[in-house]
């Protein structure tokens, strides 16, 4: 199956496809990645002045991708964060929260143009650079290779960093409900 990248339209997250990014997101990340409650506040986080920085990517009305993203000041800064080493302030930091991109459809750029529209969103909203937490257990580390391609620089290396959301139901691909996987902390400062 030969698909042209051109036949790939991109939208704005709406609840329209809520539905088929759940259903995409835990088929790639494991059962109770997403859920109803989650697309939900995940997508809130990411609107400001009509401005959202989620997007889908569709091929025949069908979601082949998503990126999740949080506006600045929509997100929490927690303990997997090391803000002193942004050299941005954080109150100018969106989050990149998911991106995702069904395996029958990667190598067609789709992961790089719903971050590059992410990216537009969040600088339109005010954001000077975002922050992510890549899965470095991803096949052959491809989420920090495709991350450090568009620009990512890595921060800090954080093990466990999923393990209590797969005591609470999540379930990794790899860990089951014990997750090890470690994240790289991720950030990529914005052209303004």
């Amino acid at each position: 199956m030969t698909i042209k990248n051109d036949t790939i339209k991109y939208l704005a997250l709406t609840s329209e496809y809520f539905s088929q990014v759940i259903t995409l997101a835990n088929f790639v990340h494991g059962d109770g990645y997403l859920d109803d409650d989650k697309i939900i506040e995940w997508t809130n986080k990411g609107i400001i002045n009509n401005i959202n920085c989620s997007f889908v990517a569709l091929l025949d009305d069908q979601v082949v991708g998503f990126r999740s993203t949080y506006s600045a000041n929509q997100w929490q800064i927690d303990q997997w964060c090391s803000p002193h080493l942004w050299q941005v302030d954080s109150q100018k930091c969106c989050y990149f929260k998911c991106n995702t991109v069904d395996e029958k459809y990667r190598g067609l750029g789709i992961g790089r143009q719903l971050l590059q529209l992410a990216i537009n969103a969040a600088q339109q909203q005010g954001a000077q650079a975002g922050i992510s937490h890549l899965w470095k257990q991803s096949p052959n580390n491809s989420a920090v290779s495709y991350f450090s391609k568009c620009g990512g620089k890595l921060i800090k290396s954080h093990p466990d960093k999923w393990n209590e959301e797969s005591k609470q139901g999540y379930s990794c691909i790899l860990c089951g409900h014990n997750c090890h996987c470690e994240a790289a902390e991720m950030i990529i400062h914005f052209d303004n």
